[in-house]
């Protein structure tokens, strides 16, 4: 990746740069994301749509790049975005349709795009209090499953995803479009499966963790008592006795059917509105 794109230096309040060629090296740059070893190397990612970059600044993440298309210069909020932008050391292109689809891989792109700063949460900085819950996910492999849970744990009220020895990307291209914005919402964690046992066994927490062995219906738990970490298996293998040992209770969700299984962001999903239950109200309020 180029100096140009680590490094822009100083830029005028409202300055823009207009781009026109899919090979500008800073557009190279930017498509090159697509590819975890340039995100991490930069630790870089790209966020689609203008509400998503919008709602991202207001969270208070730093943004690198603006991109927006010809076709949005000159709306109110647009400017808006540009202008903070700049005021905080970022830069900002207005491209073309075109060269908009190359960076998204979609014919149909959206009008604006940010590159922004990863961010993940210490685990060491994590101390759940009660009434909070904690997703543990081990291994997780499937962008779209890990970027429907982030979302999904938004939505319920969780206080952050803990992802648990090597999982997929969750600021890959397609997590970030899976979490419909939950990204810049919920905190994430990394942890070596070491790292969290020694965490959770610390933390005063119920680990309640989803097994085929799991003799508990889930829906009898008293999830009330303590903070919660729900602990999801992997996709295809399910959750190591070395994670399910340490659970306080292993729990399964009834089946009828001929499904011998749940998707694992559908299950996930159900966990994770019951182990809520108590605390779930239709105004939003605890």
């Amino acid at each position: 990746m180029n100096d140009d794109y680590r490094d822009h230096g100083p830029r005028r309040v409202g300055q823009v740069k207009e781009v026109t060629s899919l090979s500008n090296p800073i557009i190279k740059d930017i498509k090159a994301l697509s590819s975890k070893k340039e995100r991490d190397e930069s630790c870089t990612f790209i966020a689609e749509g203008l509400k998503l970059v919008i709602d991202a600044l207001e969270l208070g993440w730093t943004i690198r790049t603006l991109v927006y298309a010809k076709a949005a210069k000159g709306k109110a909020q647009v400017e808006q975005v540009a202008l903070k932008t700049v005021a905080t050391g970022g830069l900002v292109l207005e491209v073309s349709e075109k060269v908009l689809s190359s960076i998204t891989r979609r014919d149909n792109p959206q009008m604006v795009i940010g590159v922004f700063e990863q961010r993940y949460a210490n685990l060491r900085d994590i101390k759940p209090a009660l009434g909070e819950t904690y997703v543990a996910l081990d291994r997780v492999r499937d962008p779209g499953n890990l970027g429907t849970i982030i979302r999904t744990a938004d939505a319920s009220g969780a206080s952050g995803v803990i992802l648990v020895g090597e999982t997929t990307d969750p600021f890959s291209l397609e997590t970030v479009r899976a979490t419909m914005g939950s990204v810049f919402a919920m905190p994430v964690i990394r942890a070596s499966v070491a790292e969290f046992i020694k965490w959770q066994k610390a933390a005063g927490v119920q680990v309640v963790a989803t097994h085929l062995a799991g003799a508990v219906d889930y829906r009898t738990i008293d999830y009330s008592k303590k903070p919660v970490v729900l602990l999801m298996g992997n996709e295809q293998a399910g959750l190591p006795d070395e994670l399910a040992r340490e659970a306080t209770a292993l729990a399964r969700i009834p089946q009828q059917g001929r499904a011998d299984s749940l998707n694992l962001a559908i299950a996930t999903g159900i966990m994770l509105f019951e182990v809520r239950r108590h605390l779930l109200t239709l105004d939003g309020k605890a």
